[in-house]
């Protein structure tokens, strides 16, 4: 969806019949408000917090709204002598985790293998490590791995290496930019128009969301509940 009809259907949300009583809203507090509505509906399917109460892949119609965000990243780092601690976590547009993939090599075999990772809580580390049943194991294929600080820690054995590590994560949604308009997110005038990455139809969702922000910040609160609710039923 372009942007001039992304502000077309804004105002035709906020402005009641005939009326232009809310044109004064200011492009930039557009960008804002429909921004923030991106997070909120990603954060909202990816938790099951809707409607249907369906987390991200739980359904066709997740995977297929949800898939554009997913990203791999290979990663680097040292090798300890109980894990492998990664050195390039994703900052700046890191959502969610999603998993781990890696190949594992021991001085026995003469090609990696795949590793089926885990993900545990840091809080349990030692106890896994000391589990049989679940402590790293290059023979059984399997290990975990915990996030901490921005980092990554895959564990192994001494008998074994960490090779090709891979995330897969959910990534922050695209901004929307607008032409010649200042974003309230870096304070530079945007040189061109930044349309919404999602499909038109998840775009439709969000200028609920959006209208429902917006209503609330100049409290009507009739508008509010409407474009929340539509927002919802349309999930």
């Amino acid at each position: 969806m372009n942007n001039s009809t992304l502000r077309i259907k804004l105002k035709q949300r906020l402005n009641k019949l005939d009326s232009n009583d809310f044109d004064n809203i200011e492009d930039w507090q557009v960008l804002e408000a429909f921004n923030k509505a991106q997070v909120e509906w990603v954060r909202r399917q990816l938790h099951g917090n809707n409607l249907y109460k369906e987390g991200d892949e739980s359904s066709k119609r997740r995977i297929d709204d949800l898939q554009v965000l997913l990203v791999e990243l290979s990663l680097t780092g040292l090798q300890t002598d109980k894990y492998f601690e990664t050195d390039n976590f994703p900052k700046e547009d890191y959502l969610e985790y999603k998993r781990i993939s890696t190949d594992a090599k021991n001085s026995c075999c003469e090609y990696a293998r795949s590793m089926t990772v885990y993900l545990a809580e840091e809080a349990n580390v030692e106890l896994i490590l000391r589990d049989p049943l679940k402590n790293p194991s290059f023979d059984w294929g399997e290990t975990f791995c915990t996030i901490i600080g921005n980092q990554v820690r895959i564990y192994r054995q001494e008998d074994f290496d960490i090779v090709s590590p891979v995330l897969t994560y959910y990534r922050q949604p695209g901004l929307v930019e607008f032409k010649d308009v200042i974003n309230p997110y870096t304070n530079i005038q945007s040189p061109t128009d930044v349309e919404c990455e999602f499909k038109d139809d998840i775009v439709e969702v969000i200028l609920d969301e959006t209208a429902s922000i917006i209503a609330g910040d100049i409290d009507n609160f009739n508008q509010y509940k409407r474009e929340q609710q539509s927002a919802e039923r349309n999930n």
